[in-house]
This record gives structure tokens, sequence and C-alpha cells, in this order.
């Protein structure tokens, strides 16, 4: 069995992985990444974001000449379309090889060393990589677990066959005539959306009284609106059963049995850590219920042994677990870091789009203390030139009434996830209101909802 010793060992390749991999190598710092799962990327890259929204853009691009086949619109008028799933999936692949290949450079021009397996410790500090060529035993000083998440499988709708996880959904051949999509959070909806504007007749299965229980009603208003409007049937607080002869079983909030026609189930239910068959019991560390629990150093219990990503608990987002990556590398290679984050944004690529950071109204309710501005898209020249102005759209904005801190912001719409960053932005410098309000901005944007909203909250909005 061949032996390596290394400074610094990581297990997974995903996006905090591959993050703590290059930081590492930029740092100077001797390190093997071992690639375990979906491929260099992760679930992100391989499986999830990025090819999610190559299929959501594309839906979109079907539903715009479907509209201008469909009696014009904006005076375009064009013939029926027609879809080639398979040929979009292929393209879709093509994207995520080439993100794969830059990943694989990157990490080569900070010669990380990858392998190729899966990783099984013996200890906290010792693993065995079985690849295609042999064994490697694998001995480090720092280890960093970067595993990631898996989808949450039913055991009632185990995965197989015409029962699908967000992964097999990326990839099949065909629109399905109808899909009944069981779970109506981010991730449902998202690809429930996508399926229904290429075609597809869906049903969605939630169990709560609401789509996208965790966002407040004001923000998801707006996608509800746009299933209802594009026929999407929602059964909210319903439970699934069983599927079988291409009908999905399920009980109504009325508790009426009721049988959905299905030619694919998508389950996305949520997403679990992956802490099983790679060895997690033989290293001794603490646990806060499924996940590792770390400090706020991303360290464990278990001395020069750190974790990041989803393993280490919600919010379960990507750029989560690539700022953990960066903090943990930088810490090894002897630097003074924490990760302590003002804030961590979060988006649904819903139609619309939705976005928050910080506090929302659900975390203030009843406080006397705070001011909550709303301002509508519909008073934005640009939104109403794209078309993104007649949704119900709207960006929030809440402060503390003392000093005009900024506190929390969201907003509804299309194209707002592209405001996630000047959220984040503000909340991490600590900007009142004032500074929203002084930064000239750039006219016509989307941006400039934000603008007026803090105008709003200081009682001077211009354009309402």
């Amino acid at each position: 069995m061949q032996q390596l010793k290394t400074k610094v060992l990581i297990i997974g390749a995903g996006t905090g992985g591959y993050v703590a991999g290059i930081r590492c190598g930029q740092l100077g710092l001797d390190t093997v990444l071992v690639d375990g799962g979906d491929g260099l990327g992760g679930t992100c890259l391989n499986v999830g974001c990025i090819p999610s929204k190559a299929i959501i853009h594309a839906a979109g691009k079907f539903e715009t000449v479907a509209k201008a086949a469909g009696g014009g619109t904006l005076g375009i008028t064009a013939a029926a379309p027609a879809i080639d799933l398979k040929q979009t999936v292929e393209w879709k692949d093509g994207i995520v090889r080439k993100l794969n290949a830059g990943v694989a450079a990157l990490l080569k021009k900070a010669k990380v060393k990858v392998i190729k397996g899966w990783a099984k410790f013996e200890d906290a500090k010792t693993c065995i990589v079985q690849t295609e060529d042999g064994e490697i035993r694998i001995t480090a000083e720092h280890v960093i677990l970067a595993t990631g998440s898996e989808p949450v499988e039913l055991p009632f709708l185990p995965f197989g066959g015409d029962v699908i996880s967000s992964t097999e959904a990326l990839s099949l051949s065909e629109v399905p005539k109808k899909l009944v999509v069981v779970g109506g959070g981010y991730i449902g909806l998202e690809l429930g959306i996508a399926f229904r504007k290429l075609g597809a007749e869906v049903a969605i299965v939630e169990m709560a009284e609401r789509i996208l229980p965790l966002y407040d009603k004001a923000l998801t208003d707006p996608v509800a609106k746009w299933l209802e409007t594009h026929g999407v049937e929602l059964h909210l607080g319903a439970r699934a059963g069983g599927f079988g002869d291409g009908k999905l079983s399920i009980t109504t909030k009325d508790g009426e049995p009721l049988q959905l026609d299905a030619d694919k189930v998508l389950v996305t239910v949520g997403r679990r850590p992956r802490t099983q068959g790679w060895g997690l019991e033989n290293m001794g560390v603490a646990m806060a219920g499924p996940f590792v629990k770390i400090d706020n150093r991303c360290a464990t219990s278990m001395k020069n042994v750190w974790a990041v990503g989803d393993l280490t608990g919600e919010p379960m987002l990507a750029h989560k677990g690539s700022a953990q990556g960066e903090v943990v590398a930088e810490i090894i290679a002897g630097h003074d870091r924490v990760f302590d984050p003002v804030t961590i944004a979060a988006v649904c690529f819903t139609e619309p789009e939705i976005v928050s950071a910080g506090l929302g109204p659900n975390d203030v309710a009843g406080r006397d203390d705070v001011i909550q501005s709303v301002f509508p898209f519909a008073a934005i020249g640009r939104a109403l030139a794209i078309e993104a102005g007649e949704d119900g759209g709207f960006v929030r904005v809440i402060a503390s009434k003392a000093d005009h801190r900024i506190l929390g912001m969201q907003a509804v719409g299309q194209h707002v996830s592209e405001l996630s960053n000047s959220f984040a932005q503000m909340l991490e410098m600590g900007a009142v209101l004032e500074d929203a309000a002084g930064t000239i901005h750039v006219h016509p944007t989307l941006g400039e909802a934000f603008h007026e909203a803090s105008l709003r909250a200081l009682g001077h909005a211009i354009h309402i």
C-alpha cells in the first residue's frame, strides 16, 4: 500500500474543499485533496447550483419564445417552439466540464495534489483512500472535512426509476408530461417552475401551509401568484405517500386521500450532511445534532481537525462553505482569522427570484425600535422596461430607529439575485440608511429600488 504524508489533507472537492485547497496552496502549504464525490466542484458545480441555473436559463428562453408564439409579446411573434431536452442537457454538461477543468487548473497551479477516490478514516489524522490503482494511506498534520450534503430520501419514496432527486432531474432526456414535486422549498420550486416553463404539467405537494415556509409571506406571494397564473397545481398542508402505476398517493390538508398522475416524482424535501461511509465515527469529533460541531474558527473538538460547508450546519449554502474554506486555510498558515460573518445572503432562483440578507420581518415582529420600508418595482423604470414591474416585486429595508443601522434587506422580483452581494456588503460594512441614501445609484437599474427604499425609510422617497 502506498504511504503519503502531508501538511493538509482535505476530504471533499466541493466549494468548501477546493477553495480551501487553492488557498492552502497559495499560502505554501503541502496539500492533498481527496475527491470521492461528484467531481471537482462538488454538488454545486456538478449537480446543483450551476447546472440548475443553466436549465432555469434555458427554460426562461423557451418561455419567451412560447409567449411570442402565443399571440406575440412586445411586438415580437414567433413560431411555436420545441425543445430537445437531451441537447439542452448536453449544453449544460458542457458548462460543467468547462468549470471542472477550470477548477482542476487552479488546483494544479496552487500545487495541490488531487487524488480521485473514496476516503475511509482509521483515526482523526489517518485515512485510506481507495483509488482505481489501489489503496493509499494518507497521514496529515491537519485535516479539513468538506464532505458536503446529499438529498434526503423518504422511506416510502425511495429514489429509483421514476422517483428522482434533483440530480436526476437535471439530466432527464425529455420533459416529463406530468411532474409531481414533493417539497415546496427552494430546490423543488426552482426546478418545478423550470419544467412548467418547458411545458410540463406540474403539481407541488408541501406539508407546510404555504410554499417556501422559511421566508415571510410577502416575499413568497409573488411566487405563489406565478404558480397560480401558470396552472401549477398546489397541494399545501398535504403529505405524500407511495408511488406506483404512474400515480402518487397523497393525503390532503383535509385528510382526504388523493392520487396524482405522474410520469416523474421529484423528491426535494431537504438535504442532510454526508456523514456516513467515510469513517467519521473513528475520528472522535463532537456532533451538533446531525452536523459536525465547530467553533468560530471552524475547528472541531479534535485538535487540527477542521470542518467546512454543509457538514457544519445551516445555512447549507455553497458560498458559506467557500468562505469557511478560506478562513481555515489561513488559520493553518498561522493567520489570525475567525469565521464571523454579519450575514450570509440567500437566494431563491424561482419566478420571480427572492433574496434575503440579515433580519427579516419575522425576526423583528413586535419590535417598535425598527423601521421597515418597502419600495415596489412597479415604480422603477428599469423594472417596467424588462417586464419586471408587474409581478408584485419589491425591495424591503429594515433598520434601527435609534441609529439607522441597516439590519436586513429582502427583495422579490426578476433578476433580484444580482442585488444579493450589495445587500450583504451593506450589512457587513455596518451601513446606515444615510449611507445607502447618499450613494448615487445608476439609472436605470433595479438597484434604484434599494436606494428608494432607504430614502423612504428616512421619510423622503422621490419616486413614490
